[in-house]
């Protein structure tokens, strides 16, 4: 055996395992506490902090369809935080998902409405395609401006985002929308046999949750690739990239056009798995939400998973306390906040606790 041979490092596991139970352990205690912090503020609000946990809980859990909505509503947080992982682990701070869900919206329902004769499976998987391309080619505009002019991804995807906004704003008020839809500024619907299949019957949860599940098994195995390990390099160092070869403005573009690919799917999937035309609430708040998931599950597909279906909960949990507890719309806000902000500070809170 050669000495080469001796020294080689045995391979790492896709997951490891013992950092991401003491994730997900830190990330539960910490919710605890934001839970806890929530009910003083109930209690000082005048609310009983039980029964507005029992409707949050109710609300998010409570019956198959409950529990199902909260799964609809993780689908495209999820599909956003796996986006949002591959550009951020590349140190590109891609904040545009709004805007790039709005074209994979946009290309899909266009497709959808325009292009006939085809088989019903080629047709969607044609839709599909279109919504990632939509994405992806909106993702890559500020892809090129940052490989090529180093313009700041900040400041030009969340240009786009506005772009995107008014760009759907005039397309469903002109060229897209319904002629029998009474001005409603929305698109005509999509033919019926496009609309994805039910998972559970009489619910709202659809195969795009399935998706959103390969989208996130597919990232693990994208990072134990070769053009993943080239893009934590880059995101690592671009000077030592730079020095070791690889082509920086190469690895920008990948990263900016699979991420703005996946976001272009989750647009997909809210059109053909749930309103099944254009509107223009399509994406409003998605691409905060999905930032947010993607910090809170530290950029691990594992770890966003669950934590797009915590926070989801707390979505549609929240929205069940502010009907049946009374609780005003605002502090169901702060709750939320609460929990964000126990959960992305748990590295330090738990550092300084255990060096105490």
């Amino acid at each position: 055996m050669t000495t080469a041979e001796q020294t080689q490092s045995p391979p790492q596991p896709l997951i490891n395992w013992r950092g991401l139970w003491q994730n997900i352990v830190q990330a539960a205690l910490s919710v605890v506490l934001s839970l806890v912090v929530g009910g003083i503020l109930l209690l000082l609000s005048g609310r009983n902090p039980l029964e507005a946990y029992e409707s949050l809980y109710y609300g998010a859990f409570g019956t198959t369809d409950r529990f199902t909505e909260t799964l609809v509503k993780a689908t495209p947080l999820l599909l956003i935080a796996v986006s949002v992982s591959i550009s951020f682990r590349c140190q590109y701070w891609n904040i545009g998902a709004e805007g790039q869900m709005i074209l994979g919206s946009i290309f899909s329902v266009w497709v959808a409405l325009n292009i006939t004769g085809l088989p019903t499976l080629p047709h969607l998987a044609l839709c599909f395609v279109a919504g990632a391309l939509g994405g992806a080619l909106w993702s890559l505009i500020a892809g090129v401006l940052k490989a090529y002019l180093q313009a700041n991804e900040v400041i030009t995807t969340s240009m786009l985002n506005y772009i995107a906004v008014y760009l759907l704003a005039y397309l469903v008020r002109g060229p897209m929308i319904d002629p029998g839809g009474f001005n409603f500024p929305q698109s005509r619907l999509i033919p019926d046999a496009l609309e994805l299949p039910r998972l559970v019957e009489r619910t709202r949860l659809n195969a795009s949750f399935i998706v959103a599940l390969v989208a996130a098994a597919l990232v693990l195995v994208f990072w134990r690739s070769t053009w993943g390990r080239r893009t934590e390099i880059v995101g690592a160092s671009r000077r030592v990239a730079a020095h070791v070869g690889l082509n920086i403005p190469r690895t920008v573009l990948l990263v900016a056009g699979v991420s703005g690919a996946l976001t272009g799917i989750a647009g997909w999937g809210e059109i053909f798995g749930l309103h099944f035309r254009l509107i223009e609430e399509i994406a409003r708040g998605y691409g905060t939400l999905g930032i947010v998931v993607a910090l809170l599950g530290g950029l691990n597909p594992v770890g966003m998973v669950i934590s797009a279906f915590l926070f989801a909960s707390l979505v549609v949990g929240g929205n069940a306390m502010e009907r049946n507890a009374n609780v005003p719309f605002a502090l169901v806000d702060v709750i939320q906040g609460c929990v964000i902000l126990l959960v992305l500070s748990r590295a330090y809170l738990f550092k300084r606790a255990s060096s105490s």
